[in-house]
């Protein structure tokens, strides 16, 4: 079990820059633990942003990764999201979550981007972008 809470959204003007942060937490090593990003627009699905696992490789959803950059701090058990370039279109509530670490089978890049995968989720932060 991971306890997970995200930080740092709010109110952001469109071409700016934000960075949320996500704290966990786990009783057991977290050394097995990949991290997730995901965010719900208003009135759509959820999506996968970004992943990153302990030793820092990182996965990201289409056209994910040309504004967005996921990153890691094992010492203190945080999780970054930095967000570049804000457009209205990034208003949502966004999570971070874990998930085991993918086995040798699996297919990596799918198996980070489903949100079946992921068994512990922070309750999430709101961001709005207005223009």
């Amino acid at each position: 079990q991971v306890q997970l809470k995200e930080s740092g959204g709010g109110l952001m003007q469109a071409g700016g820059s934000l960075m949320l942060s996500c704290v966990y937490s786990a009783r057991t090593t977290l050394s097995n633990v990949a991290i997730g990003w995901f965010r719900q627009p208003p009135g759509k699905e959820r999506e996968f942003i970004a992943a990153i696992r302990w030793i820092k490789t990182t996965y990201y959803g289409d056209s994910m990764q040309s504004r967005f950059t996921i990153s890691r701090d094992n010492h203190k058990s945080t999780s970054g999201l930095q967000i570049d370039n804000l457009a209205p279109e990034d208003t949502a509530v966004y999570y971070c979550a874990a998930c085991p670490t993918a086995s040798f089978s699996d297919d990596s890049d799918a198996y980070y981007s489903r949100q079946e995968s992921y068994n512990n989720w922070g309750q999430g932060t709101q961001v709005v972008v207005s223009s």
